[in-house]
């Protein structure tokens, strides 16, 4: 049996379980994969006839438990999404039974009636399927016609910044059968007018990306102007051209396949553009507009025009941090870091900088905010492939001054008490210079 097989049987074992509630409490994450996630399950649920209560949360801690359990009864059912594999002691706490859709690392042991993670059959989670796609693969076994929902699950993907490669190809090729997704050639950027998009998008970071009188011109010199999607095919391969030689000068070779390739098309979804959409949803989730986000995944005409006014006003601000941040970044022994306050996006900007600006070191921004100190730190492939775990450095080195992390080998996020920067920067550059000066055998060189 392959191990995408097992992985389905986990999806059959866990569907065949849901069928049998009568109510389902459903807790997701904030960022783009976590509501897409909401998105696949409420539906499913809703076409199954099973009534259901949802709920975001940026992060799975004691509140949350004590919320959920608020809110449940004995014999009910509660399914985390895109959460509760690293903590398997709060959902312990919980009162009735539960269902685990993840794709981050497991640890310890569950007490979950049924988990569905693809690293418990040998598949990366990080890289090779996401908490939406788990969810889909869910969803499909749920009711087969459930396939129209794969959409989602490739949004997610996108979001998550991953391969589609082993469980995430064979999502992208039922939909593509199913005419739920369709595929462009071109800059994986959202539609619009060619200056706001590359002015505005933090995928490419270019340097002239926040600067609309630079985009101007390096659009004249090209001879381009207009919407992007209307380019002709000429038009579209001069704008890769030019925009792949801007990245070979500084950003790392993940950048160039990043955003040059197949633009995704979602089909049955009210915003097309798979980065469009996904743009939308992490704008929702920062800014903590879950109903908006949630409303665009269940298909409510009503709020289109809304979440894209409100979110090519967060994509200007977004720019405008990033550029200020970026003046700030402070290199360690084996790592680059930035201390800031209340910035717009700290994996925007973590993500931003270790692809575009220092691929050579992960890059950990540490981000005061609501009281507390949020870490996100970012990875390249190619570190990973040189020994790079940050789900294991940011678990380690939070816990060593009183906080919490965890994640994936190539992005994750951590929060610790203020007053804790210092300490924590340096236990977590030291466990990086150790994991990068490891060779292929193990030993240290």
């Amino acid at each position: 049996m392959s191990e995408l097989e097992k992985l389905i049987n986990l999806a059959k074992n866990a569907a065949e379980k849901i069928r049998k509630y009568r109510f389902v409490r459903i807790v997701s994450h904030n960022d783009a994969d976590g509501l897409t996630s909401a998105g696949i399950m409420a539906q499913a649920l809703l076409r199954a006839d099973i009534r259901f209560q949802l709920s975001i949360a940026g992060r799975l801690d004691e509140a949350v438990i004590e919320e959920v359990n608020r809110s449940i009864s004995k014999g009910e059912l509660v399914i985390f999404c895109d959460m509760g594999s690293g903590q398997p002691e709060l959902i312990g706490k919980v009162a009735t039974d539960v269902i685990v859709l993840d794709h981050h690392k497991p640890v310890g042991q569950s007490h979950a009636k049924a988990v569905v993670n693809a690293h418990s059959v040998g598949i990366d989670g990080a890289t090779d399927i996401s908490a939406s796609g788990t969810c889909y693969l869910v969803a499909r076994e749920m009711d087969a016609n459930n396939v129209d929902l794969a959409g989602l699950a490739i949004a997610g993907a996108v979001g998550d910044r991953q391969l589609f490669r082993t469980a995430n190809a064979f999502i992208l090729e039922e939909a593509l059968k199913a005419g739920v997704v369709s595929v462009r050639k071109g800059l994986k950027v959202g539609d619009g007018d060619l200056v706001d998009v590359l002015a505005y998008s933090t995928e490419p970071f270019l340097d002239i990306t926040g600067y609309p009188e630079k985009v101007k011109e390096f659009l004249r010199q090209l001879g381009l102007s207009g919407n992007i999607e209307e380019l002709p095919e000429e038009a579209v391969s001069k704008l890769v051209n030019a925009v792949a030689l801007k990245l070979s000068r500084q950003a790392s070779p993940e950048a160039a396949e990043a955003v040059i390739g197949e633009v995704l098309l979602l089909n049955r979804e009210l915003v097309k553009n798979v980065y469009d959409f996904i743009s939308i949803l992490s704008t929702c989730g920062k800014q903590k507009i879950y109903g908006l986000a949630l409303a665009i995944c269940m298909k409510d005409k009503r709020v289109v025009n809304e979440a894209f006014s409100l979110t090519k006003e967060h994509e200007k601000k977004l720019v405008i941090d990033i550029r200020e941040n970026v003046e700030k970044i402070r290199k360690g022994e084996n790592i680059w870091y930035i201390n800031t306050a209340d910035a717009l996006s700290t994996g925007n900007l973590a993500s931003t900088v270790v692809r575009y600006l220092h691929p050579e070191l992960p890059f950990i921004c540490v981000n005061e905010s609501e009281g507390i100190l949020k870490i996100s730190a970012r990875g390249t492939r190619e570190l990973v492939s040189q020994g790079l775990d940050l789900s294991f450095t940011l678990r380690e080195a939070a816990g060593a001054v009183g906080g919490s992390g965890g994640g994936h080998s190539v992005a994750s996020g951590a929060s610790i008490p203020l007053g804790s920067a210092e300490e924590f920067l340096n236990i977590a550059d030291q466990i990086i210079g150790d994991q990068l000066r490891k060779n292929s055998k193990g030993k240290t060189k």
